[in-house]
């Protein structure tokens, strides 16, 4: 399949089951496909910072990739991760995922050495160049500590360079600015990584949503961009609200003895076992896992939301 250009709709950056031996654990994962699938998302995103794709071996890495291609089979794009520190290791990834069949690959800044403006767009222009497939940006400022400048984004644009942007730096104003400019780019995506303002993203004019809680609710958020393409605001509103109590189960885990990693996708992890989607929470090491008793707090989150 063909990337649409531009990239539209609910994209989940899909969580990576593990077994308790912290393998891939497949079955799982192809379930959690199917559920993402019968959701009726309009893409799918593995080997993101949701499927802990920093944790993962390069094996796992192709693993992942190459079962949910397989299991599609053309149904919905795929898009894959290539997050690494530096152009020559990306570059190794752009070439095991589309070799794996993904139809775009997804690419952070440079990353653990200090990097120039002008060394990241080299970066982005050099990967461009080897990839048979589109490339997209991540901003993800938090984990590669550079935030893409909107004149870099919008300048690759132009040359052709990128297909789009997942924007996860939670900087409305650059994210605002980067969708006015894109308004003369019409091949060009704007989606925004955030669970919690999805509604104002696609208010500003965002092509689409890459929300980590679409794992445990997917139906909610195309729900949510059906009502803002229809221009039912109220509508959008009312579902954005429901999701932002659903997105509480985020800070489920304690503070004073885990990270907010661990807390996060330790709780839609637990909350996609409490659904019967996956077999097992367990996150990848070093994260903490969640106690007994914060599964319990993330049970009622569900509940709350309607998902129990």
């Amino acid at each position: 399949m063909t990337l649409p250009a531009p990239l539209t709709g609910v994209v989940p950056p899909v969580c990576t089951p593990l077994t308790p031996d912290r393998e891939v654990d497949v079955p799982s994962l192809l379930r959690l496909v199917d559920h993402l699938v019968e959701g009726g998302v309009h893409a799918l995103f593995v080997l993101g910072s949701t499927s802990e794709a920093a944790f993962l071996t390069d094996r796992q890495r192709s693993q992942v990739v190459e079962a949910v291609v397989g299991h599609t089979g053309g149904q919905l794009p795929v898009l894959a991760g290539v997050i690494d520190m530096t152009t020559p290791r990306v570059l190794d990834h752009v070439r095991e995922v589309t070799a794996a069949g993904a139809e775009a690959v997804v690419v952070t800044a440079p990353f653990y050495a200090r990097t120039h403006p002008s060394e990241i767009v080299h970066h982005y222009r050099r990967v461009a160049a080897a990839s048979p497939v589109p490339v997209v940006a991540y901003d993800i400022p938090s984990a590669v500590h550079t935030k893409l400048p909107a004149d870099v984004v919008l300048g690759l644009a132009a040359d052709g360079v990128l297909a789009g942007l997942k924007d996860s730096s939670g900087d409305l104003a650059a994210f605002r600015e980067i969708v006015t400019g894109a308004h003369t780019l019409p091949r060009f995506s704007v989606l925004t990584g955030s669970e919690v303002i999805t509604d104002a993203a696609l208010a500003l004019g965002a092509d689409g949503a890459v929300p980590g809680l679409a794992n445990v609710d997917p139906h909610g958020y195309v729900r949510l961009y059906r009502h803002s393409r229809a221009g039912d605001w109220d509508g959008a509103r009312d579902e954005q609200d429901r999701l932002c109590a659903l997105f509480g189960m985020v800070g489920a885990g304690d503070p004073a003895r885990m990270g907010g990693s661990s807390s996060a996708l330790g709780a839609f992890k637990a909350a996609l076992h409490l659904r019967g989607i996956i077999d097992c929470p367990v996150t990848a090491e070093p994260q903490v896992p969640l106690s007994g008793e914060e599964v319990e707090k993330v049970g009622k989150y569900l509940a709350g939301a309607g998902l129990l």
